[in-house]
């Protein structure tokens, strides 16, 4: 049986990963993955104003399972407040089922 969750999503510049890891793990969330990332957006420009030339200029998923949808909306928020006045950035969630997980599911699984 799986367990229902909520997918947190966050999209924004490697140079803001620490922070925005630090964000997520204040607001209680077990855990979170982190890829590096790149693409096109509306923006089309770094918030340096400078063409991706270097790794520090390139972007990151985080992906956050929250149990409930308010603690994915208050790291969301958070997030958006403080960085996406000046960073580029996109955040969504989206509902997912885990079907393996021990930590997130217990001890006996979903």
């Amino acid at each position: 049986m799986a367990k229902r969750a909520n997918k947190l999503v966050i999209v924004t510049e490697k140079v803001l990963m620490k922070k925005v890891a630090k964000i997520i793990d204040e607001c209680g969330a077990t855990g979170y993955t982190v890829v590096d990332t790149g693409g096109k957006g509306s923006r089309n420009v770094r918030s340096t104003g400078k063409p991706n030339t270097a790794d520090t200029d390139s972007n990151v998923k985080f992906e956050v399972l929250t149990e409930n949808r308010e603690m994915a909306e208050k790291i969301a928020d958070q997030v958006a407040i403080k960085f996406f006045t000046d960073y580029a950035g996109i955040i969504y969630i989206c509902e997912a089922e885990v079907l393996y997980g021990r930590h997130f599911c217990g001890p006996d699984g979903c």
